[in-house]
């Protein structure tokens, strides 16, 4: 994406760095009401900010991610492809997944209204 800068990749810097920072009310405060998002390590969606609270604080008692966002990329729908360095460890702090995946941020009203892991497409340059 030519401008790194843009409002909606700060906005999505912002929700990285709360989620890292286990900051859930101000990752929540990113969210729109009817917010979707994935479980990604147990698989379906979640809607609505109180389901996100109960599954990243399930998440945290299980595992511990750090995803830092590398790269951002306006899809044609206008939705926002991240690759994302993703480092997960149990809790003894062994590696269990060091890797890049994609997160596709659908945006609404300055807000994250959707989030979907996806995978990374190979003809993504490299920004």
């Amino acid at each position: 994406m030519s401008n790194q800068s843009a409002p909606e990749i700060e906005l999505l810097r912002a929700a990285y760095a709360a989620f890292n920072a286990r900051d859930i009310d101000a990752a929540l405060a990113l969210m729109t009401p009817d917010v979707v998002w994935p479980r990604a390590f147990k698989g379906g969606f979640v809607r609505g900010p109180e389901e996100v609270r109960a599954y990243w604080t399930e998440q945290w008692s299980e595992i511990d991610g750090h995803v830092e966002p590398i790269s951002f990329y306006l899809e044609e729908t206008g939705r926002i492809l991240v690759d994302v360095h993703q480092v997960v460890r149990d809790k003894a702090y062994v590696v269990l997944a060091d890797e890049h995946v994609g997160h596709r941020f659908t945006l609404e009203h300055g807000l994250i209204q959707a989030m979907e892991v996806c995978p990374l497409p190979s003809s993504t340059p490299k920004a």
